[in-house]
């Protein structure tokens, strides 16, 4: 995974589960995202903030300081075999990107 430092000061604590068959991050062990069920065949941003009462959302309609950010590109395909059809590639974890932000 890529991972941005948006700007100075502490970030949140963040860990990350890259295996055959989970893709997760889980943030400041409160909230997980599991980013397999977000992938789509486009990309996809997810914004992760505190909202007014300092809880860990998703979304900037609740939120009220930016946390993180996560990019996961559109899905992959290989390459069809005669008349197959296309197959989606596993997450590749080393593509997506993880931004942070200095939090208080």
């Amino acid at each position: 995974m890529i991972i941005v430092e948006k700007n100075e000061g502490p970030k949140i604590d963040y860990e990350i589960q890259n295996t055959a068959t989970k893709k997760k991050i889980s943030i400041d062990d409160d909230l997980t995202i599991n980013l397999i069920k977000r992938e789509e065949d486009w990309p996809v941003h997810i914004d992760v903030c505190f909202d007014a009462d300092g809880n860990l959302v998703i979304g900037t309609a609740a939120g009220r300081a930016y946390v993180a950010e996560i990019d996961i590109p559109a899905r992959r395909y290989a390459e069809p075999q005669g008349d197959e059809p296309a197959e989606p590639l596993p997450l590749d974890l080393d593509l997506c990107t993880l931004s942070l932000w200095a939090i208080e």
